[in-house]
This record gives C-alpha cells, sequence and structure tokens, in this order.
C-alpha cells in the first residue's frame, strides 16, 4: 500500500472518530419537578435574555480545573443553546411554581405583561471545589403608578456529586429550579422601589408640529 493511501485510510479514520455520536454527550438543562407552589408575586411578565458569562454562553460545557483556569469539554456539549435553554427553562419555572405568565422575549400575547424582568448571571460555573455557583443580580420593572421594582442579588450554591458532565448538567438545573424560586418569591438582597411617575406614552410625550411655543 502507498504512502498516500495509508495517509488517506488514517483520514478517514480520524473523521470516523469525530463523528462517533457516542464520543459526543449533549446535556439538557432540565430542573427537577418538586411540586412546590408558592403564591404569585409576579402576575404577568416579559423575560428577557438572560445575560451570561461568555465561558458559560458556549457550546461546550465548562469546569474549573483545580489551577483555577475555566476549561471548556470538546466532547460534552450543551443539548440546546445556552442562553436560549437558560431563559426558556427559567421563565416556565416560575411560571410552574408560582402560576404567574412568565414568558421569554419576544412577548407573544396581544394582552401585554404587566412587569418586565431581566436576570444577569454574573457566574455559572463548576467550581473547583465541587460546588456549582449561580450568581448574578435580577430586576422586575413596573412602570404602573405605585409599582414595585425590584433590584435584587442572588449567590446559588449547589453541591455536585462529580466533576462529571452530567453531574454538572444535574447541579446547574438545580441551580436554575432555586433561582425562579427566588424571583417567584421576590427574595433576595436588595431593595423595592415604588414607581412615582408612569411611564407616559409616546404620543403625548413629544410636541405637536406648530404647538412648540404654546
Amino acid at each position: 500500500m502507498t504512502r498516500n493511501a495509508l495517509f488517506a485510510l488514517a483520514c478517514l479514520a480520524a473523521v470516523g472518530a469525530c463523528s462517533n455520536p457516542m464520543k459526543t454527550g449533549r446535556y439538557l438543562i432540565d430542573p427537577p419537578v418538586t411540586g412546590e407552589r408558592v403564591p404569585d408575586r409576579i402576575g404577568s411578565a416579559e423575560l428577557k435574555d438572560v445575560s451570561l458569562p461568555g465561558y458559560a454562553s458556549g457550546d461546550e460545557v465548562a469546569w474549573q480545573s483545580g489551577d483555577g483556569a475555566v476549561r471548556l469539554a470538546n466532547r460534552s456539549l450543551w443539548a440546546d443553546q445556552p442562553q436560549r435553554a437558560f431563559t426558556q427553562t427559567l421563565a416556565r419555572t416560575i411560571s410552574d411554581l408560582s402560576g404567574a405568565t412568565v414568558i421569554a422575549e419576544p412577548w407573544p400575547l396581544s394582552e401585554p405583561p404587566r412587569k418586565k424582568l431581566e436576570v444577569r448571571v454574573e457566574k455559572a460555573l463548576a467550581q473547583a471545589d465541587g460546588v456549582y455557583r449561580l450568581s448574578g443580580r435580577y430586576f422586575v420593572a413596573d412602570d404602573a403608578a405605585g409599582g414595585s421594582n425590584q433590584a435584587r442579588s442572588f449567590d446559588i450554591s449547589v453541591p455536585m456529586a462529580s466533576d462529571e458532565p452530567a453531574a454538572i448538567a444535574a447541579a446547574q438545573s438545580t441551580a436554575i429550579s432555586q433561582l425562579a424560586r427566588q424571583i417567584a418569591t421576590l427574595g433576595g438582597p436588595g431593595q423595592s422601589i415604588r414607581t412615582s411617575t408612569p411611564r407616559s406614552s409616546s404620543i403625548f410625550s413629544e410636541a405637536l408640529p406648530g404647538f412648540e411655543g404654546l
């Protein structure tokens, strides 16, 4: 067999190994169903796309090694785009827990939401100490007169059974479930601010042509 033929066979073998589905795992974000119910303190709210750190927004499952570096598992991938999966799962879990109508943007209903919900994640990491850490801030905006606006933080730690991707996915799912409960109950350190001036309609906020000097 010629050298070129051997090289071609080696390339085919490499491609076959990379394309083998059994060598690549895809993991779901799937919070456990607890059956718990809490009072509805949200009502209807549009959830903006959750802001994630760069290492947590890629396809690869990330973890922190003993030297403190954040590493990516090339053959351990998320089954869905992380930002989309996190946002959709969080909205559904808040709704299931409380009975609120929380829907990820864009809002699909003809009746507009009463509130806007935004979540900014600062850390979403399987740490080297065996704990999955989810921390950041969330904001609930209510434009109605006398509405309650929330600016609160969260810092959730979930022990991991191991540092395997499946255990990381399970811990992250549990952390999202705990975050959903905190948001549903408007819990966590922070403050509540009453809306003093409701947002006016844009048709009344601008002067009409010819009436600027009146």
